[in-house]
């Protein structure tokens, strides 16, 4: 089928692990994300995600997923991009796209079987994978039968895949690490699971049902006549190539394969060449087999074989990974039976390896444990611009609509099952047009209406409460990085005991040293935020100004209101929630151990109370317990109330605080890869070595130990105002899978990252912070220049213009990537699962237009907030028009995809025999 569109990928939504993906390159997918939440900690709504989203090309997938208390194994895919992918319209281009989700989960495990003997715990953590590629792993839990990780991931996913999976290890320092189970969920299967908490048995790991991968296939039935005038069969095997195989201890396999004609009397084996370091190898090799012999030759049009031959003859291929000096590794097989052949003399197809059905599975499986899981997942078709001109326009509109209730976007949060779902893309969409801070000022305005007592101002889960947690996600991750990160690392990587809970001191603990150094962190931190307003985002301070004069108005006797609307947002929602779960907003790589959350959970509540306006103005705190009362009295003076107040007036203010300039450059990523030496000198080898990478606004750099980022000691540096162009490097160049080249003034740097989704992450983030500058090229080399020519064209000189084009550039903005396209997809497709309330709603304002009387009895219409029927029944109107306008081009794509990919074709392999 002809892919004209460009796919989106999904896109995981760890509430924010502020991954945000950028429009998906055609052919492309993006991946999900999972997440693990911790047990028993509050977060705001929009970071109760706990999933895993997973996208493949030419559609959007999202998904997530979590576990409950005990193993958790986490990923969180952002709820906008959990996706799954699907080709495009060959009228249109289309993009699949995911969407995001937030679900509440909590990743666990339970009753793992524990060591024979005195020592029965184990020391566990939980890997994700993509089929056989790990693409996360969470930290370790020592000495625990029910581990919880309560981790996060948000990730896109760029390629197929058949399996998404969680394995359990148990740790071992002086041998390779024990897989205790595994849960593996089929691709197809995810939808089944989506919005749901199961637990899941752990099913044993077998080395020979861990496959991934398909096979090219032709078989051929050909008559022969021998010298003697007889007449017998001759099966033809032609295996062409392979797909997708596994990687092998990190590195490409050694393929090959074994090709057996196997029947009740028979098992003839042949065997191709190993093609060495390759996941898709091209074997292009044939064999033949002898199926029957005739005594005599008859002659006829067409010989058959003899029906109870075929029905017992099989083609059986096995796909080993040549192990040399150790034991061959199993990497699927696939079964065809000969009676493929009754109707056609000749059968071509792409087959999906499987496993090894040896019978020997166990029947115990609920002996290895149980993991838990929640699951969220979607899938959207991104069609191309034009379609969503009139939606978006409808939805620009909202911020300008009297009263607010009447607007498209208002109508969709009151619509839809969970607000969240709404609120995600309904917030990007407006922020990329800067239609956000009208809006939400006139939600949080309406808001107002309904609130009584100035103490609970803004602490609802209402639309304008989550509209702002969600945009402070989004703009605010670079502001917690420059503020919370130093201190948060400092006190994560140290071990000093903070707990003044006497009841859970342990033994040889000093309250009063614990105190202190309680006491200094919080002071640290405390310090370091009142201090940091020229950091905080501008929309951010334009919303906090807008709420502040609200507040004011609506409580004009209140000297305290105007503060205490922005201290709700700024430390309660936004400080207090990052401190206690840091790994949430990419402060930390791993959820904290128990001791260090215990710290943190300590902080954070002395932090929120400490920026409660209320709390600071009273002699009293709003501590229940005791040992907080006492602790939160050190706090209670002047100085403190005036460095909140002074802050709260810096960030609430009209003027621009965040420098238009970018004195202190943006830190966008790091973490450690392998490196190709540059050849920068003549001597010395040209080999991969392991390094960290870090990657700020001006340049990328990377060193021996993450350590050296601190002392500015870089091996080398990459200005970013240099890069012409990052582009993904063919697996053949160095035979090793996902590769990457950045291309600059100097010779183009070659690095190899972990995984697929690793490499994706950074040929993003490195596109989008390179697209605008001059000179970038339109064309590159998608190989290396070794041995004196270009292995992609072997052109023989180095300075050639490149043979291939580059891929198209994503959004400049480095901390804001939205893709309106995929928002207003993931809109529609709200609308559209929400048609029946939709009616519903109008079918109230049209109750309210004629009968004007008392509400005699509950009904599903005073669930709605309609302020003006008239105008809210002429939105309805637009929309339902728009969504019907939308779903013609949608049901021809699902047509069209539905009829395009042939059954056996690279796309869509036969699984299991064909019949």
């Amino acid at each position: 089928m002809e892919d004209v569109g460009s796919e989106r990928q999904p896109e995981w939504r760890l509430s924010h692990q502020g991954k945000q993906a950028g429009p998906a390159k055609p052919g492309e997918t993006k991946p999900q994300g999972v997440s693990l939440i911790g047990k028993g900690l509050y977060f705001p709504p929009a970071l109760d995600v706990q999933v895993c989203s997973l996208r493949e090309p030419n559609s959007r997938e999202d998904l997530g997923i979590t576990g409950g208390p005990g193993l958790s194994p986490g990923g969180d895919f952002k709820a906008a991009q959990s996706h799954h992918w699907e080709p495009p319209l060959a009228s249109a281009p289309s993009r699949e796209c995911g969407s995001r989700q937030d679900s509440p989960a909590r990743g666990e495990a339970k009753n793992l079987l524990p060591y024979l003997g005195p020592h029965k715990m184990r020391d566990c953590f939980c890997t994700i994978n993509l089929d056989q590629e790990e693409v996360y792993r969470t930290q370790v839990v020592e000495k625990s039968l029910s581990p919880f990780f309560s981790e996060e991931f948000y990730f896109e996913i760029p390629r197929t895949f058949q399996y998404l999976s969680f394995y359990v290890y148990d740790k071992n320092v002086l041998q390779r690490d024990l897989r205790i189970g595994k849960v593996a969920i089929k691709k197809e299967d995810l939808c089944h699971h989506s919005g749901k908490e199961t637990w899941f048995s752990l099913q044993p790991v077998d080395s020979n049902s861990e496959v991934q991968g398909k096979v090219h296939l032709e078989l051929k039935l050909n008559e022969l006549i021998t010298e003697n005038g007889t007449v017998c069969q001759q099966l033809v095997v032609h295996i062409k190539a392979c797909h997708g195989l596994p990687l092998i201890n990190g590195q490409s396999c050694d393929p090959y394969a074994t090709v057996s004609l196997v029947g009740p009397s028979r098992n003839d084996q042949k065997k191709t060449k190993v093609k060495k370091k390759t996941s898709n190898p091209q074997f292009n090799e044939i064999f033949y087999f002898e199926v029957t012999r005739s005594s005599s030759y008859t002659r006829k049009s067409q010989f058959q074989v003899e029906e109870e031959d075929i029905e017992k003859l099989e083609i059986r291929i096995d796909l080993w990974n040549n192990g040399n000096l150790v034991q061959d590794v199993f990497l699927g097989e696939i079964k065809v039976p000969v009676n493929v052949l009754r109707t056609d003399s000749s059968h071509q197809a792409w087959y999906l390896l499987q496993p090894r059905d040896n019978g020997n599975k166990s029947s115990k499986t609920d002996d290895l444990g149980s993991l838990r899981l929640n699951i969220c997942y979607t899938e959207d078709y991104v069609l191309p611009s034009e379609y969503y001109g009139p939606l978006k326009t409808l939805l620009l509109k909202s911020p300008d609509v009297q009263p607010i209730s009447a607007s498209a976007a208002y109508i969709l949060s009151e619509i839809c099952r969970d607000k969240n779902d709404a609120v995600l893309p309904l917030v990007r969409l407006l922020l990329h047009h800067d239609k956000l801070v009208p809006f939400a000022t006139a939600v949080a305005e309406l808001d107002l209406k309904d609130t009584q007592d100035a103490n609970t101002i803004f602490r609802g889960n209402s639309l304008a409460t989550r509209c702002l947690d969600e945009m402070m996600k989004i703009v605010g991750g670079h502001y917690l990085k420059v503020t919370l990160k130093p201190i948060l690392d400092e006190i994560c990587d140290s071990s000093k005991s903070c707990e003044i809970d006497p009841i859970k001191l342990k033994e040889g603990d000093n309250v009063e040293n614990n105190k202190e150094n309680l006491r200094y962190y919080v002071d640290k931190l405390f310090s370091t935020i009142v201090k940091s307003s020229m950091s905080c985002p501008t929309v951010m301070c334009d919303i906090f100004y807008s709420l502040r004069q609200m507040a004011t108005q609506r409580f004009p006797n209140d000297p305290h209101v105007q503060y205490s609307a922005v201290s709700s947002f700024v430390f309660l929602r936004f400080f207090a929630v990052a401190v206690v779960s840091p790994h949430t907003f990419h402060l930390r790589p791993h959820h904290p151990d128990a001791q260090t959350i215990r710290t943190l959970t300590l902080i954070s509540k002395t932090i929120q109370t400490l920026g409660s306006w209320g709390s600071l103005s009273k002699s009293k705190s709003s501590f229940k317990e005791t040992f907080m009362c006492e602790f939160f009295k050190m706090f209670q003076e002047e100085g403190y109330i005036m460095a909140v107040k002074k802050f709260l007036d810096e960030i609430s203010s009209t003027e621009t605080k965040e420098s238009s300039g970018t004195s202190e450059p943006v830190h966008l990523k790091e973490g450690e890869m392998y490196k190709r030496a540059q050849g920068r000198t003549r001597i010395g080898k040209k080999n991969f070595k392991k390094r960290w990478f870090c990657l700020t606004s001006r340049e990328l750099t990377y060193h021996k130990q993450p350590e050296f980022i601190e002392r500015k000691d870089a091996i080398y540096t990459i200005p970013v105002k240099n890069i012409l162009a990052v582009e993904k490097l063919e697996e053949s160049s160095f035979n090793k899978k996902n590769m990457f080249q950045v291309i600059h003034t100097e010779k183009p740097l070659y690095v190899q990252a972990n995984n697929c989704v690793e490499a994706n992450e950074w040929i993003d983030v490195l596109c989008r912070v390179s697209r605008c500058n001059q000179n970038r090229l339109s064309f590159y080399h998608p190989s290396v220049y070794l041995n004196g020519n270009w292995l992609c064209c072997q052109e023989t000189s180095e300075n050639t213009l490149g043979c291939k084009p580059c891929t198209a550039g994503v959004p400049a903005d480095i901390q804001i990537d939205i893709d309106e396209d995929r928002e207003t997809e993931r809109i529609y497709s709200l609308f559209t699962l929400s048609l029946l309330k939709l009616q519903k709603m109008e079918e109230a304002c049209g109750t309210i237009a004629v009968y004007q009387g008392p509400q005699k009895e509950p009904d599903d219409y005073s669930n709605f907030v309609i302020e003006d029927s008239v105008t809210t029944f002429k939105t309805i109107q637009q929309i339902k028009s728009i969504i019907e306008k939308l779903d013609e081009p949608h049901e021809k794509y699902r047509k069209k995809r539905s009829s395009s990919a042939k059954y056996g074709s690279k796309e869509n392999p036969i699984v299991g025999k064909a019949s």
